[in-house]
C-alpha cells in the first residue's frame, strides 16, 4: 500500500498541474480569451473592455477575503474610471447568478457583474477564492493571484498595476 501511494504522488501533481492548462497550454490564452455571463445571461467578453487595465475577480457573497477589499477595488474605480474595470465574477461553487444579483443590488460597487457560466475559473485551475486575474489595456494576460492582502494591501497592489500600464 505504502508503494502504491508513492507512485500516485506523481500521477496526481501531473493531474492537477494540468487542471489549468489550455488547449495550447497557456493561462494567458484562457484568460485573454474569457467569456461571461451577466446577470442577465448576456455573454460578456474579456475582450470588449480593451483600452483598460481589468482585475478578473472570482469571488462569492459569503468569502469574507473577497468582500472585504471591494470598498477599495470601488475607490480605485472611482480614481481610474477610465483606465479601471472590476470583472466581479461569481464562480458558481456555492451560488448562482440570483445570489450575485441579491448582492449587486444591496450594494452599489461599480463593478461589472459577471457569472463564470463558462468554467474559466476552473481551466484556469482555481481551487478557492479570492482568485484574480488581471489583463493590460492591449488585452494581454497579466497575472493571476491567489488569496487577498487585505483592503489595503490589495488596493496599493493593484493602483501600482493601473499606474505601470498607463
Amino acid at each position: 500500500m505504502k508503494r502504491f501511494k508513492y507512485l500516485m504522488i506523481p500521477v496526481l501533481l501531473f493531474a492537477v498541474a494540468a487542471c489549468g492548462e489550455s488547449e495550447d497550454g497557456s493561462h494567458e490564452s484562457i484568460v485573454e480569451n474569457a467569456v461571461f455571463a451577466d446577470l442577465d445571461g448576456n455573454e460578456v467578453s474579456v475582450k470588449d473592455f480593451k483600452g483598460k487595465f481589468v482585475m478578473i475577480d472570482f469571488w462569492e457573497s459569503w468569502c469574507g477575503p473577497c468582500l472585504q477589499v471591494f470598498p477599495s477595488l470601488d475607490q480605485l474605480r472611482e480614481e481610474f474610471p477610465d483606465q479601471f474595470e472590476v470583472l466581479a465574477v461569481t464562480v458558481g461553487m456555492n451560488e448562482g447568478p440570483e445570489d450575485a444579483r441579491a448582492f449587486a443590488a444591496e450594494h452599489d460597487y461599480d463593478f461589472n457583474w459577471l457569472y463564470d457560466e463558462h468554467g474559466v475559473f476552473n481551466r484556469l485551475g482555481g481551487q478557492g477564492i479570492p482568485f484574480k486575474a488581471f489583463v493590460d489595456p492591449d488585452g494581454n494576460f497579466v497575472k493571476i493571484e491567489m488569496g487577498s492582502y487585505g483592503r489595503e494591501g490589495d488596493y496599493n497592489r493593484t493602483k501600482e498595476m493601473i499606474q505601470e500600464h498607463f
